[in-house]
């Protein structure tokens, strides 16, 4: 099944670089295809990878892993290399065996080494794409910022041109309407001008028809005068009735007066005054005819004479009337002469602002030309702009298409490094488990919060190199870089479900049929707890164990529709101070009393390599949720305490085991296997533990076991004949894990703090020495029914 895994992974990544060519390399020519390994060869920076034609892989005795520098490996090589069978002549010789098995290891080793090397040229090629992908983003950036510093300045330049081109025709218009307000004024100070000229030249005709008139009215008079004279000496014969007359005009004077009352009425109207002239010429013609007659007879002469007074008074008045006249018109004439030479002089001002009005109109003409020549430059400018903008996103658009090609290289180049790291987990594995080998998985918890670091207490590193990235640590100590290589490394940021996901085949390996086992190390307070258990109530941080049992009922509802159907069991049990003590007991007989056990429970180890522990409480279990309250009642039942190290510091080893029986009903092939999660008690100091009374037996006994664990370990890496499983029941109990068959990962724990680099140093050490053991292949139970329905551990 492993195998098979194996070559549909290759598979897939034989797919993925067909793919990867086809994009890369161009289409395929019209001779005959795609030359094997092109993209390799360019990714690893033209250092052409293959392997010798002389040497198929599954030649005996090649040494191509350690001679030759250059090896290539296609689809049928791995095929090959998956699909081998061991063929032994005789079966019990051990050494060819062995021989052939060292040779495949080899081999393995070979197509690792190639999938490191074309891992490698994958990261190079994504390095290379994301300096890429930085460099043309930083671009298309820089061109997006010059692009709106230039739309922003044509904009602010536009707008300033606009702004000034409206006022200019603001001001324009309106010194046009002061200029056509202005004319309007000159033309009508013009009609003005020439009314006032000829209403003067009708009023002097006027005065000197009136001055005729008057002329000619005095020469009347004076005819009538001379006239009068002669009528006197006439008259002198007629004094009697003279004095008639006499008292006739008196009456005739007052009549004058109340005439002369009358005089400002006759004077509103000139017109009647020709009337009233014409009326005395005839009446002056009247008299004549009148006086004539009067010669003739002599009682009409008084009636005429005395009418020739009243007009004779009349006609004075009326000359009177006429000077007064006279007089009003050249006052009138001196008004409007007056009125005229204000007018000539306005006209003057008038004609000297038009003149301004025509100078400053033909100077805004100018400044108005000019501000168009500027806007039909700037709209040149913003032409030549809109240009250089379409060409900018022209090329901006090609930046984005450039960076698109790019990022989905760069994807296809992370699913290829995905992929190509998925395959050499599985090809490390396998060496792992042809070699017998503990996997060794190195966390770094996060400092608290209540922890004060120096300024300089970084004392932990993690390598950037390829070959180290994720699997290399460093320890630095008095200037002394320590370093160290496991199969996996977790950051202090690594989550609880990144944890998990690395462990989570090894889980499936256990409803496969294998013996599982991994268990937590560390100093106290490092952490180990939490990565096995994680923290209740909190789904994001549950441990390996919760997630270990999630996954495998979800796995077992999955396999229902295959025809599998399984059967679960649990125990819990702890060692402490040297003593099991079972966690699901009811019993309160079982509690510790003066640190020993009132029941006793026995380990035993049968020829198969199970292991049981007599009278240990088994629990059959069919959902998480009831795995889930057996845990939380046995956190309670677990030996807790407080030191200065940690406020709650496990006090003795807690051993979770799940047996697991498999039964498929199509096939009736039936698989056993053992799932044990263990969280060691951390390994303390007493100077800073500070523990006395019980705390300090506690100590003592942790601290005695792991001593055992860690001689146990010493042992199987010298491969020493004897191996002391039996100097405590911890070692005992993980005997078949460290001995057996048993698929075995060791969580190490330590702390980031300074204070605790020593801790930190040793533990590491003692995984390295972990990591470097071989215990034996694991080996799947299947077909096999087991008798005793107890759980055992393995």
């Amino acid at each position: 099944m492993m195998m098979m895994k194996f070559q549909n992974q290759f598979n897939g990544v034989e797919s993925l670089e067909q793919r990867r060519r086809e994009t890369m390399v161009g289409p395929r020519s019209n001779g005959g295809g795609i030359r094997p390994r092109e993209a390799f060869s360019s990714i690893n920076g033209g250092r052409r990878i293959s392997f010798p034609a002389s040497a198929p892989p599954s030649a005996p005795g090649s040494n191509a892993g350690s001679d030759v520098g250059v090896l290539d490996f296609n689809k049928e090589d791995v095929e090959v290399l998956l699909n081998e069978r061991m063929r032994n002549k005789n079966k019990f010789n051990y050494k060819e065996r062995c021989e052939q098995m060292m040779d495949y290891i080899k081999r393995l080793r070979l197509c690792i080494r190639w999938f490191q090397e074309v891992e490698g040229g994958y990261l190079v090629e994504q390095d290379n794409l994301r300096e890429l992908l930085q460099s043309a983003e930083i671009k298309c950036s820089e061109m997006e910022m010059l692009m709106q510093n230039k739309e922003e300045e044509l904009n602010s330049i536009i707008m300033e041109l606009r702004k000034n081109y409206n006022l200019l025709q603001d001001k324009c218009a309106k010194e046009q309407s002061d200029k056509t307000g202005l004319m309007d004024d000159l033309s009508r100070e013009k009609e003005a001008r020439i009314a006032a000229e000829r209403l003067q030249t009708s009023l002097s005709e006027d005065l000197e028809k009136i001055r005729q008139e008057q002329e000619t009215s005095s020469q009347k008079i004076s005819s009538l005068n001379d006239m009068y004279k002669r009528l006197q000496d006439y008259n002198s014969s007629l004094q009697q009735y003279n004095s008639k007359l006499q008292t006739e005009l008196s009456t005739a004077n007052e009549t004058l007066k109340r005439v002369e009352s009358e005089k400002a009425a006759v004077v509103e109207n000139l017109s009647t005054l020709r009337g009233q002239y014409t009326s005395l010429q005839d009446q002056l013609t009247s008299s004549k005819a009148s006086q004539e007659e009067a010669v003739k007879q002599k009682e009409g002469l008084i009636n005429e004479v005395g009418c020739l007074r009243t007009e004779l008074q009349q006609a004075r008045d009326d000359r009177d009337r006429q000077l007064s006249q006279v007089h009003t018109l050249t006052d009138e004439i001196g008004k409007y002469k007056d009125f005229t030479g204000r007018s000539v002089s306005e006209l003057d001002c008038l004609s000297m602002k038009s003149d301004e009005l025509e100078a400053k109109c033909s100077t805004q003409n100018d400044l108005v030309r000019t501000l168009q020549d500027q806007l039909a430059a700037a709209h040149k400018k913003l032409q030549m702009s809109d240009l250089s903008a379409t060409e900018t996103r022209k090329l901006y658009e090609e930046q984005n298409m450039t960076i698109c090609d790019l990022r989905i290289r760069l994807e296809d180049a992370e699913v290829k490094l995905v992929e190509g790291e998925k395959l050499r987990k599985k090809l490390h594995n396998t060496i792992l488990e042809l070699k017998g080998n503990i996997r060794v998985f190195c966390r770094v918890r996060p400092s608290l919060p209540d922890e004060v670091s120096s300024t300089d207490a970084k004392v932990v590193g993690f390598p950037t190199a390829t070959e180290a990235m994720g699997r290399g640590i460093d320890l630095l100590q008095n200037g002394q870089k320590h370093s160290f290589m496991y199969d996996k490394v977790f950051v202090p940021d690594a989550s609880q479900e990144d944890v998990f996901v690395e462990i989570s085949q090894l889980v499936q390996s256990a409803l496969d049929g294998y013996k599982v086992c991994i268990f937590a190390y560390g100093q106290t307070g490092s952490g180990k707890t939490f990565t096995m258990m994680g923290s209740p109530g909190n789904s994001e941080k549950k441990g390996l164990i919760p997630r270990s049992l999630e996954q495998i009922f979800e796995t077992r509802q999955s396999l229902k529709s295959q025809g599998w159907k399984y059967d679960l069991q649990v125990s819990m049990l702890e060692i402490y101070n040297e003593t099991i003590r079972d966690l699901l007991s009811t019993h309160k007989s079982s509690s510790i009393d003066n640190g020993t056990s009132a029941k006793q429970y026995n380990i035993k180890h049968d020829a198969n390599g199970n292991t049981h522990v007599s009278d240990l409480t088994l629990v059959d279990v069919r959902s998480s949720k009831e795995v889930a309250y057996l845990l939380e009642k046995a956190a309670q039942s677990r030996s807790v305490g407080k030191t200065l190290m940690n406020e709650q510091s496990s006090r003795s080893h807690f051993v979770f085991t799940l047996r697991i029986s498999g039964v498929n009903e199509s096939t009736e092939q039936q698989v056993q296997g053992v799932l044990n999660l263990i969280d060691l008690a951390g390994s303390e100091r007493l100077s800073k533990s500070g523990s006395t009374g019980d705390r300090l037996k506690e100590t003592q006994a942790i601290n005695k076991s792991l001593s055992s664990l860690s001689d146990v370990i010493f042992a199987l890496s010298k491969r020493e004949d004897h191996v002391p499983f039996r100097n405590s029941k911890l070692t005992y109990l993980l005997q078949p894990c460290l001995g057996g068959d048993s698929k075995t990962l060791m969580f190490v724990n330590i702390s980031p703090e300074s204070s605790s680099l020593g801790e930190s140093l040793c533990s590491l050490r003692f995984a390295a020495r972990v990591n470097a053991c071989e215990i034996g292949i694991p080996r799947r139970q299947t077909n096999v029914r087991s008798s005793d329905s107890r759980l055992s551990y393995g």
